[in-house]
């Protein structure tokens, strides 16, 4: 990453109405999506932090057609006029929204591609996934901590988590970039269909200034976006 590119990263993600605090010029937050995920720096910058006009879905992000869901679909699902509504910050707008596909490799060879978008404000991150692992919702529970609940979202099953995000500083004297410990991300992860048969969706958001999300946000963008996302069943 050059020192130019490290410039625009951290002037878009910069932390909104905090003072220095010791991180340098720009602090990004991560989440490590499901507990079990590998660090993910997700995002394509599409605009200056100073254009008050939100920002778009790049449709060459992730288009995969032989895919259920793309990850430009995941993006325009979520980038909704009224996500800064949902979340309770209604002033505000999409700084940044992408939208791409991950892909892991297992021990015996298979490779499994994970279509993701993302989705930043001035307050929040959102994110969201989907996922065709075998696995129900109901059995990840117990890989999520003793803090996991279960919860019901549009009549499919969910569970309801939290992790800690990694915030990442930039330091653009030296062209470097470190990583400490960041605040606190609230993630769903709500079954496909409403019979739990494996498979997933994954919606998490996380604060900017390290305040604890709220959890009713975090319910109104899953209740509300869920439903537009190609291969949601109505419960």
């Amino acid at each position: 990453m050059t020192e130019q590119q490290i410039a625009a990263v951290a002037e878009s993600v910069r932390q909104p109405e905090k003072g220095s605090n010791g991180w340098g010029q720009g602090i990004a937050a991560l989440v490590l999506v499901g507990g079990l995920a590998a660090l993910l720096l997700s995002g394509t910058f599409q605009q200056e932090s100073g254009d008050p006009k939100p920002a778009v879905c790049d449709a060459s992000d992730g288009a995969r057609p032989s895919k259920p869901a793309s990850g430009e679909q995941l993006c325009r699902a979520l980038n909704r006029a009224d996500l800064p509504t949902l979340l309770g910050t209604p002033t505000e707008y999409a700084m940044t929204a992408s939208g791409n596909e991950s892909m892991s490799s297992w021990a015996d060879g298979t490779k499994t591609v994970t279509p993701e978008a993302e989705v930043q404000l001035s307050s929040y991150s959102v994110k969201l996934s989907t996922s065709d692992d075998d696995i129900p919702v109901s059995e990840m529970a117990a890989f999520l901590g003793s803090t996991a609940e279960s919860r019901t979202i549009g009549g499919h099953p969910a569970v309801l988590y939290s992790d800690r995000t990694i915030a990442l500083k930039f330091d653009l004297g030296g062209g470097k970039v470190d990583s400490g410990p960041g605040g606190i991300a609230r993630s769903l992860l709500v079954a496909k269909d409403t019979k739990d048969g494996g498979g997933y969706y994954e919606v998490s958001i996380w604060r900017q200034d390290d305040v604890v999300p709220d959890d009713l946000a975090l319910f109104r963008v899953a209740e509300t976006v869920l439903p537009t996302v190609p291969g949601w069943t109505a419960g």
